[in-house]
């Protein structure tokens, strides 16, 4: 098996969609009580037979999180390096029809960011650009990252999908983690929502994680914009693409963020509207598929959400973000990426975690073990 594509072209979406809702409650009960889960097993936890078992779910993960991670809550933040992008996305602020102005920071901007976020407390930093390969490319991405290093004990980065020799090269400069969502495995429509630009290729953006893993990069992060598709089949799919991942590439860590589709200038309504508890009962099953998959939550969460979520199995929360380039301190009031919903401060999302029995950890722990 070449790639993750291999695999993925063995199952049909509509098959896999009616696997799910054909679960019923003696499969939830036997997914429960099972040692070791499976993928069935994981599609009985997401499936809406599950949803009377949200409280045991519930017990379980944070059981299991608790075992593996202790009571401690990973702290990053987004810094948002550029705006332009050459991909038209039904979803996103930055799409190359949406008028906006467009700005990349150059090298003094970026050290003036890197110094608010210091002042914050971060130790971790995600790098975010759109998707412009003639202006946010490697060579940008290597200065930055020869910039920034000295700066930070982990470097993350969700950008523009690359090839092979392009992560090695960013690896070697310090890279960490590379996050990478496919926004849906429902090919249909992800040729929808991405009409123009690199990223309608959806076999290469498939194929990303496998490149990432050949690479050698230490962390991988993967994830759907739940609201695009049904959220159960996507999760699936995504729980297939981990478990590929894990077997192939088992020297690199995963990471699975949430992100619900959120307003943005022009925005796109979801197709399907996930409730709060329905999230719960997603992040459990992740949880209970897998004890040692990071599970992150960002602020396109509410304050009542992320508060109540982080007994749950949550191992990772940003703070205080800001979804512009410049957002920090070169230019507060330029036009997000999306909105976020959390606003507050870093102080405060720090006192809550410890309020809740749990520590904030600003330093990522795998780089402090290894030094």
């Amino acid at each position: 098996m070449n790639s993750f594509n291999d695999l993925f072209q063995q199952y049909n979406w509509d098959d896999t969609r009616k696997s799910i809702y054909d679960k019923t409650t003696s499969d939830v009960q036997r997914a429960l009580s099972a040692e070791q889960r499976t993928l069935e097993d994981f599609k009985a936890l997401v499936s809406p037979a599950a949803a009377p078992y949200l409280e045991e779910m519930a017990v379980l993960s944070q059981q299991i999180t608790q075992k593996r991670f202790g009571k401690t809550i990973q702290m990053y933040v987004p810094l948002y390096l550029s705006n332009e992008c050459n991909n038209i996305c039904t979803y996103c602020g930055f799409s190359l029809d949406n008028k906006l102005r467009r700005k990349t920071l150059n090298a003094v901007e970026v050290m003036q960011e890197v110094a608010a976020i210091k002042d914050m407390g971060f130790d971790h930093v995600l790098l975010v650009t759109g998707e412009a390969n003639q202006t946010v490319h490697v060579e940008y991405f290597e200065k930055v990252l020869d910039l920034i290093r000295p700066h930070f004990s982990h470097i993350s980065m969700e950008v523009q999908p690359l090839d092979t020799s392009d992560y090695s090269t960013l690896r070697e400069k310090g890279l960490n983690t590379v996050l990478v969502y496919q926004e849906t495995y429902h090919q249909e429509d992800y040729r929808k929502h991405h009409p123009k630009g690199k990223k309608s290729n959806f076999q290469y953006r498939l194929e990303t994680p496998d490149r990432l893993g050949q690479a050698g990069i230490h962390k991988m992060g993967l994830g759907v914009l739940i609201g695009l598709e049904d959220w159960r089949t996507d999760s699936f799919f995504t729980a297939l693409h981990l478990s590929y991942l894990e077997k192939k590439y088992w020297q690199s860590k995963y990471s699975l963020s949430f992100p619900r589709l959120r307003p943005f200038s022009g925005g796109l309504e979801p197709k399907v509207e996930m409730k709060d508890r329905e999230l719960v009962q997603l992040i459990c099953a992740y949880r209970l598929l897998n004890e040692e998959i990071e599970l992150s939550i960002s602020t396109r969460e509410s304050p009542t959400f992320r508060n109540n979520i982080i007994k749950l199995g949550i191992t990772a929360m940003s703070a205080g973000s800001k979804t512009n380039p410049g957002g920090y301190a070169v230019e507060p009031e330029s036009l997000e990426q999306f909105e976020i919903s959390d606003d507050r401060n870093t102080a405060e999302i720090a006192r809550i975690i410890r309020k809740q029995g749990y520590e904030p950890v600003w330093k990522d722990w795998d780089n402090c073990l290894s030094i």
